[in-house]
């Protein structure tokens, strides 16, 4: 048995992708054969392709320990392997960030990040870079037994002193019941691993999903990157909580601290786990539903959210009724809710940011290439006027036109010039805007905050560099919102003079702003605000220890909110540039060609006949490349508005 609301959503979704690709690759081979391609339109038609094909939903799963996290991810995604993949025992099962996915590149097999690695700065995302770093389990995915052994590995622990667990952050002897393990004898319990990829060949991983296993508070507070990053950019987490300890004061601080404080985003849901252990035979079912729902009520007060918002299940019963195809079981587990409310949340929010992304830049190429197809059309139409027009004129008439499109010809040369002219300032003004967006620059306000940091490791001097930081990239991108602004003002002056002086048809030009990435940079910011100011307040060496390895994450994702900007940046000046130099190519082509007929005329007035015939023929294959376009943009457009079930014709090749 499967879960069918969503495993259909999930289907449904990773189809219309594909047939958008389709229909983006496709009109790709259509301008390939037409021959109205260039090589920058077919490099973001590649990478256009490439991003549907690459494109992941992120499902993150938090809770405390033994709240049924584990289980819950096999019921919702794996039931369907009729065994557990992800270990679920009493006690601590995930003891560190565990990412689930499917990369066809590699074969089955889990990494493993030794734990060793919390001493350095280094966050995970850098280590992935490093494979030799990792620890690599195989997994034979015909043996259960493999499978349930190497799965195993995730959740081994290791016994080390206590100064050791406090150089990881996993042991605070002012706080120790927040610690990962209790000390015994001197020793403490904590995970052997930092970070764990599983990468699984599963039907749902194969389709893009990515899950996440995030365990509790500690795992939280230690790696800043699933406060900087993994939360804020899945696209659902599901908060568990468990019906039998209820909302213990950790769940309220994973809560208020990392999920609520990301504010009103789609796909945040919590489920109140471990129903069945309401479940008692010598009450009536009326009397359990009102036990269930006033711990749901309780659960809802003490996080400030409605009721509606919680949504009572079992997973263990529910994977188990999945296996066993317990259709009773399954209804009284009452997952189907959540799993309607995870899909009606995470793939509709998902496949609107894929459509608006993908209709965006698509858009904008059709538009160039229906206005080079027009004004090939015109030239086209240009010189079937005046071809005609010479029919039965004397020798002075063709002298005079051809004299007249010579000149029009030196007129627009002269024109080249200026836009060369432009070219150049709009080359310097690109390099002043990557001044303030370029990779240099900013590692050079990285390392600047870094060696702020290490000279002064009072509270003070450090909160004076973090804040220094923040306060210079801002700056930054105050200046490179000018820097845009000033590009399209130039931009459209220049297309609104070739349009004057030479019929160059007007574009509009993209706009482009810098809000997302601002607005990631303050969210930033006041993670750093929230979190790590009030750990200034009592900085230990231990914190300082903590802050330092925030910084770098910090930094890192800074870093990769640049590295976004940067690319983005640079598809919009190709995209304000491209469409003009297309045009000016074909301007300048339509003039050679008008000058070459009129002289072929001139000196044999018997080639006028059949010079009119090869520009009529020419004139019925833009109507029918324009026909052909057109067509084009009516599936892409069909594929970019369809749901679950768009025409079939819609990925038809065209």
């Amino acid at each position: 048995m499967s879960n069918t609301t969503l495993v259909e959503e999930f289907e449904a979704y990773s189809e219309w992708r594909n047939r958008l690709a389709e229909c983006v690759s496709n009109y790709r081979q259509w301008l390939n054969r037409e021959d109205l391609n260039d090589s920058q339109r077919d490099l973001r038609l590649q990478q256009l392709i490439d991003r549907l094909a690459e494109d992941k939903l992120h499902v993150a799963f938090i809770a405390e320990f033994s709240r049924g996290k584990s289980e819950l991810i096999n019921a919702v995604f794996l039931s369907d392997l009729r065994q557990r993949l992800l270990p679920s025992t009493a006690g601590r099962t995930t003891m560190c960030p565990t990412e689930l996915l499917y990369d066809p590149a590699k074969p089955p097999h889990i990494q493993l990040l030794p734990i060793e690695t919390r001493s350095t700065n280094a966050t995970v995302a850098e280590y992935k870079s490093y494979p030799e770093e990792w620890t690599i389990v195989d997994i034979d995915v015909t043996s259960p037994d493999s499978v349930t052994l190497a799965m195993q590995e995730v959740c081994r622990v290791k016994e080390v002193d206590s100064g050791e667990a406090q150089q990881y952050g996993l042991y605070d002897p002012e706080h120790p019941d927040a610690s990962v393990g209790a000390p015994q004898d001197g020793k403490v319990s904590i995970p052997a691993w930092r970070h764990a990829v599983i990468n699984f060949p599963h039907p749902f991983l194969e389709k893009g999903l990515v899950v996440y296993d995030t365990p509790g508070l500690n795992a939280i507070g230690v790696e800043p990157e699933l406060t900087l990053s993994l939360l804020p950019n899945a696209h659902a987490v599901l908060f568990i909580l468990s019906a039998d300890a209820g909302v213990t004061k950790s769940d309220i601080e994973v809560w208020r601290q990392h999920i609520q404080q990301q504010g009103k985003q789609r796909g945040r849901l919590v489920a109140l786990n471990k129903i069945d252990g309401l479940w008692d035979d010598l009450k009536s079912e009326e009397q359990i539903n009102a036990e269930i729902d006033n711990q749901v009520r309780k659960c809802a007060e003490q996080l400030e959210i409605k009721a509606s918002q919680i949504y009572p299940i079992s997973a263990q019963k529910a994977l188990l009724a999945k296996i066993n195809g317990d259709q009773k079981l399954l209804e009284r587990s009452r997952i189907g809710a959540l799993e309607a409310a995870l899909s009606s949340e995470l793939i509709p929010s998902k496949q609107a940011i894929v459509r608006d992304q993908t209709e965006t830049e698509i858009s904008e190429m059709l538009g160039t290439s229906l206005g080079l197809l027009q004004a090939r059309r015109r030239g086209v139409d240009e010189q079937l006027s005046e071809l005609r027009g010479l029919q039965g004129k004397n020798v002075d008439v063709v002298d005079h036109i051809m004299a007249k499109i010579s000149q029009d010809k030196e007129v627009f040369e002269r024109g080249l010039q200026q836009f060369q002219a432009l070219r150049s300032v709009f080359s310097q003004q690109s390099v002043k805007l990557f001044k303030h967006l370029g990779m240099d620059m900013l590692r050079g306000e990285v390392r600047s905050a870094r060696e702020d940091m290490t000279k002064s490791r009072f509270t003070k001097g450090i909160r004076e560099a973090m804040n220094r930081f923040f306060s210079d990239v801002d700056t930054h991108l105050n200046e490179a919102t000018v820097q845009i602004e000033e590009i399209n003002r130039m931009m459209e002056a220049m297309y609104k003079k070739l349009n004057q002086e030479h019929g160059i048809q007007l574009v509009s030009i993209p706009p482009f702003s810098m809000l997302k990435y601002r607005k990631e940079i303050e969210r930033l910011e006041a993670t750093y605000n929230l979190h790590f100011n009030t750990l200034l307040n009592l900085l230990t060496t231990e914190q300082y220890t903590l802050t330092s390895r925030f910084f770098e994450t910090l930094a890192s994702r800074v870093v990769s909110v640049f590295e976004v900007a940067n690319k983005e940046v640079e598809t919009w000046l190709k995209s304000i540039m491209s469409p003009m130099e297309s045009q000016v190519r074909e301007h300048q082509m339509q003039l050679r060609r008008r000058l070459e007929s009129v002289k072929r005329i001139h000196k044999a007035a018997d080639t006028l006949g059949g010079r009119i015939q090869e520009l009529e023929q020419m004139g019925g294959d833009i109507e029918r490349q324009m026909a052909g376009l057109e067509e084009i943009d009516q599936r892409l457009r069909q594929a970019l508005d369809a749901q679950e079930d768009p025409p079939a014709e819609a990925a038809k090749a065209a």
